[in-house]
């Protein structure tokens, strides 16, 4: 017969080894930035999984900008070396909506998982703030993959990316880029460049172009004055402000990120007092991404809505692409914002998990 302490010993043993559901995370390696105050309670859209160990974590950009994550892993991996899949957007959200989501789920099937905020935004380090960037926010997903990749329970040669909204344009962007991502996915992606520079359905032309430019380059004036911190209006509708002219996918956002479905204090689409500065669209309008998407080699998989209003985003992002190993996979009866959440049970999770299943292997 075991002596007490001695089976105490090794039921501790086992909690540490993975033995049994007292498993812990293995010990992280990160960075440390005490100007960064993190929340510790459980402050997202969802509920929180008992399949899962869940941590908050920092680390750096090449930019010497410290970003925030959730880290998310299996319970009981024992001395596993998992893939991992680095999570980012809807552009404009934070880890606590839509990409913290589909991380934990994901987790939930195998991965190891990271959800984290773009520069300047959530929990994320970058002064002034609310301030986008076609090339810091792709080098924040290869960040996120420097992150995994020093961990001692990630094999950093099975790490792929998910990019959500217009973070689906930069995770294909920084898949382009970073030859150590094995596989990408994006589900119900923007091309935020374009978006920026032509309007929806490349609607703005040549001239009109011309005059946003002018209008942003105006505002530097008196955004100097204040540190480029100055803020544009609140970049989502409340319903009390919709007109007859409002389009149907404008009141989509809205029922997503002004309500209790998806309102989070920290996002800013959800903030009612300002969204991005006003010199912020400026890059995006000049630095197009996804010009060497033809020379794609990643697996790669898309993800829309049938009814989506950035269907054809989507589309043109596939055609584009030069690899083999693509696909466009839609989404029957979904519109752009039912891939946030699981309000219409919409996402495709079986459709992921293939996907990274057999290309992170």
């Amino acid at each position: 017969m075991f002596g007490r302490k001695l089976l105490l010993g090794l039921i501790l043993g086992m909690a540490v080894t993975g033995g049994n559901v007292m498993a812990k995370i293995p010990e992280i390696k990160q960075v440390k930035d005490t100007n960064i105050k993190l929340v510790q309670e459980w402050d997202k859209i969802f509920l929180k999984s008992d399949k899962i160990e869940h941590t908050k974590v920092m680390f750096k950009n090449r930019y010497g900008i410290t970003l925030v994550g959730d880290l998310y892993v299996p319970k009981n991996i024992g001395n596993q070396k998992l893939a991992a899949i680095a999570v980012s957007g809807p552009f404009g959200a934070v880890k606590e909506q839509s990409s913290g989501l589909y991380a934990q789920t994901l987790a939930e099937r195998g991965f190891v998982t990271l959800a984290f905020d773009g520069s300047y935004t959530g929990e994320s380090g970058g002064y002034p703030r609310n301030v986008p960037s076609p090339e810091i926010n792709t080098e924040d997903f290869s960040a996120a993959v420097d992150f995994l990749g020093t961990q001692s329970f990630v094999n950093r040669d099975k790490i792929g990316i998910l990019g959500i909204c217009g973070w689906g344009g930069f995770a294909l962007n920084a898949a382009i880029s970073d030859t150590r991502i094995k596989a990408v996915a994006t589900s119900t992606m923007y091309d935020i460049t374009r978006t920026a520079a032509k309007g929806y359905n490349d609607s703005i032309d040549a001239n009109a172009r011309y005059n946003m430019k002018k209008q942003i380059n105006e505002a530097r004036w008196k955004a100097v004055e204040n540190n480029y911190a100055d803020l544009l209006p609140a970049n989502n509708l409340r319903k009390e402000q919709f007109t007859e002219e409002t389009p149907q996918f404008i009141k989509e956002y809205s029922d997503f990120y002004t309500t209790k479905r998806g309102y989070h204090s920290r996002a800013v689409n959800s903030n009612p007092n300002g969204s991005w500065t006003t010199t912020g669209m400026l890059p995006l309008t000049n630095m197009p991404i996804l010009q060497y998407a033809s020379e794609m080699r990643t697996p790669t998989l898309i993800v829309a809505g049938e009814n989506a209003h950035s269907h054809y985003m989507s589309e043109d992002a596939y055609k584009a692409l030069g690899n083999k190993n693509k696909e466009l996979y839609i989404v029957k009866g979904a519109v752009h914002t039912d891939l946030y959440d699981d309000k219409n049970g919409k996402i495709p999770y079986d459709k992921f998990e293939s996907f990274f299943k057999a290309n992170l292997k």
